[in-house]
Protein backbone atom coordinates (compact mmCIF):
# COMPACT_ATOMS: atom_id res chain seq x y z
CA UNK A 1 0.00 0.00 0.00
CA UNK A 2 1.16 3.24 -1.19
CA UNK A 3 2.50 5.86 1.38
CA UNK A 4 -1.10 8.33 2.27
CA UNK A 5 0.12 11.81 1.31
CA UNK A 6 1.42 10.27 -1.83
CA UNK A 7 -1.88 8.84 -2.43
CA UNK A 8 -3.75 12.20 -1.34
CA UNK A 9 -1.12 13.73 -3.10
CA UNK A 10 -2.88 12.32 -6.46
CA UNK A 11 -6.08 13.58 -5.99
CA UNK A 12 -7.19 16.30 -7.16
CA UNK A 13 -8.18 19.64 -5.04
CA UNK A 14 -11.27 19.52 -5.20
CA UNK A 15 -11.29 15.55 -4.42
CA UNK A 16 -9.37 16.86 -1.23
CA UNK A 17 -12.30 19.49 -0.31
CA UNK A 18 -14.94 17.11 -0.60
CA UNK A 19 -13.17 14.32 0.90
CA UNK A 20 -12.44 17.01 3.99
CA UNK A 21 -15.94 17.95 3.79
CA UNK A 22 -17.52 15.45 4.89
CA UNK A 23 -15.78 15.10 8.13
CA UNK A 24 -13.75 12.24 9.73
CA UNK A 25 -16.27 9.52 9.66
CA UNK A 26 -18.29 10.79 6.62
CA UNK A 27 -19.24 8.08 3.92
CA UNK A 28 -17.24 8.49 1.13
CA UNK A 29 -19.30 8.32 -2.15
CA UNK A 30 -18.86 6.14 -4.99
CA UNK A 31 -17.32 8.79 -6.97
CA UNK A 32 -14.48 9.22 -4.51
CA UNK A 33 -14.01 5.65 -3.76
CA UNK A 34 -13.05 5.60 -7.74
CA UNK A 35 -11.53 8.79 -7.04
CA UNK A 36 -8.67 7.21 -4.58
CA UNK A 37 -8.89 4.02 -6.61
CA UNK A 38 -7.16 6.20 -9.50
CA UNK A 39 -5.21 7.90 -6.82
CA UNK A 40 -3.79 4.74 -5.53
CA UNK A 41 -3.17 2.92 -8.98
CA UNK A 42 -6.43 2.22 -10.72
CA UNK A 43 -9.51 -0.04 -10.17
CA UNK A 44 -9.76 -1.00 -6.75
CA UNK A 45 -5.96 -0.02 -5.56
CA UNK A 46 -7.99 2.40 -2.99
CA UNK A 47 -9.38 -0.29 -0.99
CA UNK A 48 -7.83 -0.09 2.24
CA UNK A 49 -7.92 3.81 2.28
CA UNK A 50 -11.73 3.65 2.41
CA UNK A 51 -13.23 0.83 4.66
CA UNK A 52 -17.02 -0.40 5.43
CA UNK A 53 -18.47 0.64 8.33
CA UNK A 54 -20.82 -2.29 8.70
CA UNK A 55 -23.86 -0.55 7.78
CA UNK A 56 -25.38 -0.70 4.45
CA UNK A 57 -27.24 2.04 2.64
CA UNK A 58 -30.50 2.42 1.37
CA UNK A 59 -29.94 0.29 -2.01
CA UNK A 60 -27.93 -2.43 -0.11
CA UNK A 61 -24.48 -1.67 -0.62
CA UNK A 62 -22.42 -1.14 2.12
CA UNK A 63 -21.46 2.28 3.43
CA UNK A 64 -17.52 3.40 3.40
CA UNK A 65 -15.48 5.59 5.30
CA UNK A 66 -11.34 6.67 5.27
CA UNK A 67 -9.56 4.28 7.68
CA UNK A 68 -8.46 6.06 10.51
CA UNK A 69 -5.21 6.82 10.15
CA UNK A 70 -5.76 7.89 6.37
CA UNK A 71 -8.44 10.59 7.99
CA UNK A 72 -6.47 11.38 10.66
CA UNK A 73 -3.39 12.49 8.09
CA UNK A 74 -6.18 14.16 6.35
CA UNK A 75 -7.65 16.22 9.28
CA UNK A 76 -4.18 16.80 11.08
CA UNK A 77 -2.10 19.39 10.65
CA UNK A 78 -0.92 18.16 7.63
CA UNK A 79 -3.61 18.59 5.54
CA UNK A 80 -3.05 22.57 6.70
CA UNK A 81 0.51 22.99 5.55
CA UNK A 82 1.59 23.57 2.07
CA UNK A 83 4.88 22.29 2.85
CA UNK A 84 3.55 18.58 4.11
CA UNK A 85 0.76 17.99 1.01
CA UNK A 86 2.11 16.88 -1.92
CA UNK A 87 1.95 19.35 -5.05
CA UNK A 88 -0.20 18.48 -7.79
CA UNK A 89 2.03 17.68 -11.21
Amino acid sequence: MANIAEVLGRLTPEELDELHSLGPQGHVPRHLQDALDRAAGGPGSGRGYYVPTGNVSATGGPLMVLRSDVAGWLFSAHRDDPNQLPQHP
